[in-house]
């Protein structure tokens, strides 16, 4: 008996995935998928970001994590419509989950939706989730190996943010170095650097989300 092995595996979740895109693109919703190691900061980037967001754009989250609703409690506190999915072990968000969040959300009266992902630099990145973007948070204390011990994450996404650079006079740790391994696995991703904690870069990267929301609503 032959086995084709060739059939795709993720065909149900990019099913899923292009249903999301197509509900996201009607309604001008800008989608960013930010995945991480458990720890590199992604909620408290979500937080200080939405603070400088919310002025002028409504901001929603999707929150994924294995148990809890810790992180979706921090930000639904700042006012923001916060959805959270608990795969109760598993290691991913995939596209049927944030499918069946959406009826929870009015997209038409939101202008960014965040993924926040599993802590995971593994399994989230061959998802796709019917996002626009998909961006990586790095911090510090991580050190230098994760980009290339983990070249398929970084090799996926649009945009990779080292985070924590306030620690960088304590740890271990070469932006230099950084630069140079995203540069031989994914030439074409942007890199910003900066600082949830103190804020430092953290104008660079909202003028980028800015940036990204003027040309979704243009298409």
């Amino acid at each position: 008996m032959k086995i084709e092995l060739g059939a795709d595996v993720l065909k149900d979740n990019n099913l899923a995935a292009a249903y999301n895109r197509r509900l996201f693109k009607n309604h001008k919703t800008l989608v960013i998928n930010i995945m991480s190691s458990p720890g590199a900061g992604k909620t408290t980037l979500l937080e200080e970001t939405i603070k400088v967001l919310r002025g002028d754009l409504t901001v929603a989250v999707i929150e994924g994590d294995l148990a809890t609703d810790r992180d979706a409690e921090r930000l639904r506190s700042l006012g923001i419509k916060t959805v959270q999915i608990n795969t109760v072990g598993g290691c991913h968000l995939d596209a049927r989950m944030i499918a069946k969040t959406l009826p929870e959300f009015e997209l038409e009266n939101i202008d960014i939706l965040f993924i926040e992902n599993i802590g995971n630099l593994v399994c989230p990145s061959g998802y796709d989730l019917g996002q626009d973007y998909k961006v990586v948070l790095l911090s510090v204390p991580e050190g230098n190996d994760k980009i290339p011990k983990y070249p398929v994450m970084f090799r996926r996404t649009d945009l990779t943010i080292i985070n924590k650079i306030d620690l960088l006079p304590y740890v271990s740790f070469s932006v230099e170095e950084a630069e140079k391994d995203l540069e031989a696995i994914n030439p074409a991703a942007q890199l910003k650097i900066l600082s949830a904690k103190t804020g430092e870069g953290l104008e660079n990267w909202v003028n980028w989300i800015r940036e990204a929301y003027r040309q979704c609503t243009e298409h």
